[in-house]
Order: C-alpha cells, then sequence, then structure tokens
C-alpha cells in the first residue's frame, strides 16, 4: 500500500472512532461501507422485500438456513469468551497463530488467495432455479413465479431438441441440459428445479426472490475447479450440447446445495428479531451472542493467510450479505485509548490499568492484560448473471469488500482470547467443508467405467443420474465433476 492510501486509510479509521465515541449507539448500528472492486461505494442492496426488512423476518428465515446448514441445533454460548461453538481451531484447515507478534513475523497482515472462488448465480427459485432460460431472449423472467414457469408449459424443452437446432438448444436452461445429456425424457431434475417454486408459490401465493441455492454456490465455488471454456457434448439422444462455463457452474452448485457434505463451523444463532442491547447498542441477549472478533481474527488470519483456501462468511444483522466465500483481507491497527490509527503493534497496545474510557469494560474477560484495536477490510466473491460466455477466469468475477471495527483482548503473554465488535452488522457465523470433501448423491457409486470424450454419457452413468434427479434432486457428482475436467481441458 502506497504512503498516500495508508495515510487515507487511517484517515477514514479516526473518522469512524470519532464517530463511534461521539455516538456509539448509532455507529454500532451503522451498516458498513462495502465497495465493489473498482473502489466505488456500493448502494444498499437486498433481495428481502421492505416489509421482510421493517420486521426483520430475514433473521428467521436466515437462522433456518444455517441450521439446515449445520444439520443440527447449537447449544448458545456467550460472546464474553471463547466457547466451544466459537474456536477458530473448529473451523480452519491449520492453525498455526493465536497472537498478534506471529502473525506480523509471518508477514500475514494481509494475504489473498491465489485464485478467487468463482463467482456464479444464487439461482432464483422463482424463475425456475436452473430451469430458468436464461439465454432465452423470450424468458420472462418475471417477479412472478408463474408467469415464468407458464412460458416454460409453453416452450417445453423436448420439441426443441427434436428440432435439432444448436441454436435454441444452446439457449435453454441448465437443467434442461443435463436432462438431455442423460437422455432423461421426463425432464426429472427440471421438474425439481420448478415445483420447488410450485411448493412456495401453491402455500403463500408467491416465491420470496431471496430464494434460491447461494449456500450451494459459496462452497462450491472454492471446493470445485472452476470450469474454464465450453464445451460440446453429445446428450442421450445423439444429438450436441453446449455447455457454457455458467452451465457447469450451476449443476456445480446444485449439487452442493442438495448433497453437500458435512461442514464445519463456528458461531451463534439467534431467533430474536429485538436482541437487547445495552445504552451504547451492544448486545446483552444470552440467545444471541455470536462469533466473538477474537475468534474473527484468528480464523480468518489462519484460514486465508496460512491454509490459503477460502470459507463462507454470513451475517444475521446484514441483511445485505449472506453466504459469501472470502477471498482476501488486509488489517490495520488503531489505538483503543487514544482512538486513533497507528503503524505498529507496539503503539496500538494499551494496558487495561491505563484504560480511562473503555465502553465495554463490563464484558471484557478478567485475564485481558491488554487491548489492540484492528481495522479489516475484508474481499469476498458476490453472485454474478448467468451468461453464456465461452470462457471463464477470475476477471469475471465480481469481488466486493467491507470494513469491519473492533478490539482484541490479549493475555499476559500477548495471546487473543476475546475482543468486542464497534459495529453490529458484522460477521456471526462462518462455515466450511473441509478440505477434499466431496459432494455425491446416493447413487454415484452406480457410476462405473469412464465417460470418454466425444462419447455419450455411458449408460450406467445415466441410470444413476436419472435416480439422482428423482430421489436427491442433483445432478450426479461424476458427471458434474466430468464436465468440469472436460472445460479445463
Amino acid at each position: 500500500m502506497s504512503d498516500t492510501s495508508n495515510k487515507q486509510r487511517q484517515q477514514q479509521i479516526n473518522e469512524s472512532l470519532k464517530a463511534f465515541n461521539e455516538d456509539p449507539l448509532g455507529f454500532m448500528n451503522r451498516q458498513p461501507v462495502k465497495k465493489n472492486s473498482a473502489g466505488e461505494v456500493i448502494n444498499a442492496k437486498s433481495l428481502f422485500s421492505e416489509k421482510n426488512i421493517e420486521n426483520k423476518d430475514y433473521i428467521s428465515v436466515r437462522d433456518a438456513l444455517r441450521l439446515s446448514i449445520v444439520q443440527k441445533q447449537q447449544v448458545n454460548s456467550t460472546r464474553a469468551a471463547f466457547e466451544s461453538n466459537d474456536m477458530a481451531e473448529s473451523l480452519v484447515d491449520k492453525f498455526r497463530h493465536s497472537d498478534l507478534e506471529s502473525i506480523e513475523a509471518a508477514d500475514l497482515m494481509a494475504a489473498k488467495l491465489d485464485e478467487s472462488p468463482w463467482s456464479d448465480d444464487y439461482w432464483a427459485l422463482y424463475t425456475g432455479a436452473l430451469g430458468k432460460r436464461y439465454a432465452d431472449p423470450d424468458f420472462p423472467e418475471a417477479d412472478d413465479w408463474m408467469a415464468n414457469a407458464q412460458y416454460i408449459q409453453e416452450n417445453m424443452p423436448a420439441p426443441v431438441m427434436e428440432g435439432r437446432s444448436a441454436a435454441m438448444i444452446n439457449r435453454l436452461s441448465p437443467a434442461e441440459k443435463y436432462d438431455a445429456l442423460i437422455g432423461d425424457d421426463n425432464y426429472t431434475l427440471t421438474r425439481r428445479m420448478w415445483n420447488e417454486g410450485k411448493y412456495y408459490h401453491d402455500a403463500k401465493g408467491s416465491v420470496e426472490p431471496w430464494m434460491g441455492i447461494c449456500h450451494g454456490w459459496a462452497p462450491a465455488a472454492y471446493m470445485m475447479p472452476r470450469p474454464t471454456n465450453s464445451i460440446i457434448v453429445k446428450s442421450g439422444n445423439g444429438n450436441f450440447i453446449t455447455f457454457y462455463p455458467d452451465d457447469i457452474k450451476a449443476l456445480a452448485s446444485l449439487l452442493w446445495a442438495k448433497v453437500a457434505p458435512e461442514t464445519r463451523f463456528i458461531g451463534g444463532r439467534c431467533d430474536d428479531k429485538e436482541p437487547e442491547q445495552d445504552e451504547i447498542g451492544r448486545n446483552t441477549s444470552v440467545n444471541c451472542f455470536d462469533t466473538n472478533p477474537g475468534t474473527w481474527h484468528l480464523a480468518v488470519v489462519n484460514q486465508i493467510g496460512v491454509s490459503r483456501r477460502s470459507m463462507v462468511l454470513d451475517a444475521t444483522y446484514d441483511y445485505e450479505v449472506w453466504n459469501q466465500p472470502i477471498f482476501s483481507y488486509d488489517y490495520q491497527y488503531f489505538n483503543p485509548e487514544t482512538g486513533e490509527a497507528v503503524d505498529t503493534l507496539e503503539e496500538a497496545k494499551v494496558a487495561m490499568g491505563d484504560l480511562t474510557n473503555d465502553r465495554f469494560s463490563d464484558y471484557r474477560s478478567l485475564n485481558t492484560s491488554s487491548l489492540v484495536g484492528i481495522q479489516m477490510e475484508l474481499s469476498y466473491v458476490v453472485e454474478t448473471s448467468p451468461s453464456q460466455n465461452e470462457e471463464d477466469d477470475p476477471s469475471r468475477d465480481s469481488i466486493d469488500t467491507v470494513g469491519y471495527l473492533y478490539d482484541l483482548e490479549l493475555d499476559a503473554s500477548g495471546k487473543v482470547i476475546g475482543g468486542e465488535w464497534y459495529m453490529n452488522p458484522h460477521p456471526d457465523f462462518l462455515w466450511t467443508p473441509p478440505k477434499g470433501a466431496r459432494a455425491e448423491t446416493r447413487y454415484d457409486y452406480l457410476a462405473t467405467g469412464k465417460w470418454k470424450k466425444g462419447k455419450k454419457v455411458p449408460k450406467q452413468w445415466r441410470e444413476a443420474a436419472k435416480q439422482a434427479s428423482s430421489s436427491d434432486s442433483a445432478p450426479l457428482a461424476a458427471i458434474v465433476e466430468r464436465l468440469i475436467d472436460l472445460s479445463r481441458a
């Protein structure tokens, strides 16, 4: 970072800390500033309706999804200290650093992955999930699920395949292409996609725009290799189909949404729409304590910096961010006593006995010897709209950056043992599948033999795939993995 950029960032940190000290309640509940890859401030955006946001219904929705990800209820715990569900060691691949000195010595105050996780659509249910014909100029892509479903009913995929027009076939949705690839004349996976929206439409009269498979895309984006080129493959009926990189990404995202393996996670959960707060806005509800800043800091450094692998970010208080794979981080220090950005750890560290205006004194660990202020810039990958680009590479990924402000509690040896957030919209839930984990259907074991380039998908694969579509609502892992291999060849 240049001296000018560093000074500008420190000035911004100083302004934020001044605002916090002048109006802690207002600052604690302020949305953090987010920027795109061009450095432009991003306006607040959300897939939740104004009513969802006003009533804070999104909290219950997202909590339910988290429970489905972790597969079991977790015991709520206090944020005042590390707890069993809030240990960075439980999440990261390699845990090497628990103190700021060793992090500095390893030159890990900033780090980014060698390649960003790939961007993909979240494949909204109201447009048919993977049944969406994103390349069809006549597909309505209306807000109303029924209007989208009716278009497909009037323009079924079977006649398109029978017409053998390459241009028309290539406009089919990822699910329709997949069904044709395995020779499924019933288009089972496509029907499963549309039926998911139908369920909510019949029950509620509409399909909420936030409903999709971002929980599948986020881990797939770094657990599976990036599809890099379009490929032409032979369908079960002998036609040729072009799978673009975004078609293959869609299938990978769906695979991980439907049959993901067990995940590692840290963080609490909260059903409260109005968590109790003290006079400065610090959350005091015992039902809503989440990831401690110390856990957050050590998890990011040890996973992104040391392990060189992504993990998924979720933030209950922030309705704009939901299941995003992390790409990079960069942090600087500030002095918790003076409220000013500083250059060195020594300048930032303040002994507990020297603090005169600690806003969080009632919540500090008794083992805290000193405090250090941290401002972290975190970059994460966000969704993009699908396209028929022939090639894909990191330049096509969409990456946003957000700043988080917090302090870290250190014991007498300098080990990070806790901390406090200076803003309520912060990460509270982090998760990742273990390194090398594979998402696979219950029928992948039937896919024996090899699918050779230029040949149809083997019969045993096609039969296994049809069963997976019907019973697991997922594509066969073997086929998705082979499509990726072919696209990267």
